[in-house]
């Protein structure tokens, strides 16, 4: 009979044999694990082997030394050296002796390696990765594309290891990888607890003739153009700008088919309030020009502050020349004149540059119309006729006949009022005829 401590330690030895089968463990791979113990150097993580996997504590907290998780805590890392006693890591940081092996590690892997921006060179940054120099093309530092580079110079970032060549002396990186790897991780969570009715944030990615497009973090949704307001929106360019933040309902969630590699579609509408409504148009809250002074600008447009309050004024509304700066044009602290639009579906004031010329022009053609529109003296000629008086000054003009004069019977009237004008010189003959009798 099988004493019971035999019984106990080879099911035991069973247990790990079962654990380090379903979990193997390989240097370079990802390991999911759950943390069971925090020290104040390390972290112990239940990988599935024989032995808590470790990792350095100071990869699990923020900027001010404080810790992220706690036991129990799922986590992801990656296994940078095997054993009985994996070591696992977040990410290749500084001070770690990063060499050409270890960067070799962190592109098969897929780990991010963490690094300090030297500066901007043409097309790209060039990063200290511990001592190893890696360059990062402009198309790989952000999921957009970023004009000025400089802004990224001092600071630190983690990257994807793409290419690693003649021994690590040429080194390929790419920050935009993890964004977009992180982007699909938050889509993925997103995705799963999206809901018909939702409000959620998000911001305007395109615009089509049939509607915006809108990133609802990590996955895209459409608000079709009858959607973006209440009434009939003519163009979309007229209610959002690419770049904007805009609040949307869900309004359907319509999943692709089974084993289908196609995203989601899903409805969105910027019809969630009573605030929402059309642009404007033409005889409806006719626009005003107000000051305002600029206090930030972003991709999409610049931010001003007037007495109505702060507004956007999109890049179609700035009235810069094909390929102008609006830095440059409109930095920051900059008084200028703007015109106020209204309010987009948001409830958000919008403002333009372009029609404040447009508007002026309008307000000084009505006040000339509205003084010189009234009979002037009793004088009025109608509106082509004040327009002349206004070009030639106060001219006197002949008093019309009184209203109330008797109109002659016929038209031959003025003809028989100048016969007897005319009878004296016909008498004259007459008077000579005396002195030819004598």
């Amino acid at each position: 009979m099988t004493a019971p401590d035999e019984d106990f330690a080879s099911m035991l030895d069973a247990s790990f044999s079962t654990r380090e089968r379903s979990s193997p463990i390989k240097v370079g791979s990802p390991a999911d694990g759950v943390i069971v113990q925090i020290s104040e150097t390390t972290i112990f993580v239940d990988v599935g082997t024989r032995s808590e996997a470790e990792i350095d504590r100071g990869e699990l907290t923020d900027a001010d030394g404080a810790l992220t998780v706690k036991v129990g805590d799922s986590i992801r890392a990656t296994v940078a050296r095997g054993g009985d006693r994996p070591t696992l890591v977040m990410s290749l940081s500084r001070g770690q002796g990063i060499d050409a092996s270890a960067l070799e590690m962190a592109r098969d892997s897929g780990v991010p390696v963490e690094g300090v921006v030297r500066k901007a060179v043409k097309a790209g940054l060039e990063i200290d990765l511990s001592g190893v120099r890696a360059f990062c093309p402009a198309s790989q530092v952000d999921r957009t594309y970023t004009e000025d580079l400089t802004i990224y110079e001092g600071q630190s970032m983690q990257v994807k290891v793409l290419e690693v060549r003649d021994n690590g002396r040429s080194v390929v990186v790419s920050r935009r990888a993890l964004l977009e790897a992180a982007r699909l991780e938050q889509a993925e969570e997103l995705l799963a607890g999206l809901a018909e009715g939702a409000i959620v944030e998000g911001t305007v990615s395109s615009l089509k003739p049939f509607g915006a497009f809108v990133d609802i973090g990590g996955i895209e949704g459409l608000v079709h153009v009858s959607e973006l307001g209440e009434g009939r929106v003519d163009q979309v360019a007229d209610v959002v700008s690419v770049g904007e933040v805009v609040r949307v309902k869900v309004l359907a969630v319509e999943h692709a088919a089974p084993g289908s590699k196609d995203r989601p579609r899903i409805k969105l509408s910027m019809r969630t309030s009573d605030r929402a409504a059309a642009p404007r148009r033409a005889g409806q809250n006719r626009a005003k020009v107000v000051p305002g002074t600029v206090t930030g600008v972003e991709n999409f447009g610049v931010f001003v502050q007037t007495d109505l309050g702060q507004g956007l004024v999109a890049n179609r509304e700035l009235d810069l020349p094909p390929g102008g700066d609006p830095r440059r044009a409109f930095p920051t602290g900059t008084e200028i004149q703007v015109a106020h639009l209204g309010e987009d579906p948001n409830g958000r004031l919008r403002f333009s540059i372009k029609k404040v010329a447009e508007i002026q022009a309008r307000a000084e053609y009505e006040a000339f119309q509205a003084s010189a529109s009234g009979p002037k003296g009793g004088k009025g000629l109608g509106s082509l006729g004040d327009l002349l008086m206004s070009r030639l000054g106060d001219v006197d003009l002949p008093d019309a006949a009184p209203p109330n004069a008797a109109a002659p019977p016929n038209a031959a009237a003025p003809e028989a009022a100048a016969a007897p004008k005319a009878a004296p010189k016909a008498a004259a003959p007459k008077a000579a005829a005396p002195k030819a009798a004598a």
